[in-house]
């Protein structure tokens, strides 16, 4: 079993940066993590994952040179950095946790989320 608590999310304006954080714990921390976005009425959608070694990482198109994920297996911590933000990037945020594999599919863990809301 794993939990995860997500934070940092905040009303900014376009343009602005945020670093989401999530903190994991209750297993050791060498899942596949992955931060996904969903908006009220629309499908969850997938925005980045990294592997446990944290050597490798992957993103959705639209997010592709402004966010960049990251990790701290000593801390069991994952981060997204968001740079450039645009409104179209205003969603709930949430990091999630796989036992097998990393990268896109299915997640098992799931935080809370943690709302982010980007001005015009």
């Amino acid at each position: 079993q794993a939990q995860l608590v997500e934070s940092g999310g905040g009303l900014v304006q376009a343009g602005a940066s945020l670093r989401l954080s999530c903190a994991a714990s209750g297993r050791p921390f060498r899942y596949g993590l992955g931060w996904f976005r969903q908006v009220p009425g629309e499908e969850r959608e997938f925005v980045a994952a990294i592997d446990g070694s944290g050597h490798f990482t992957h993103y959705t198109g639209s997010v592709k040179g402004r966010f960049t994920i990251s990790r701290d297996n000593a801390k069991n911590m994952v981060y997204l950095q968001m740079n450039s933000l645009k409104p179209n990037d205003t969603a709930v945020y949430y990091c999630a946790a796989k036992r097998s594999g990393w990268g896109t599919g299915h997640y098992d863990y799931w935080g809370q989320g943690t709302q982010v809301t980007v001005s015009s």
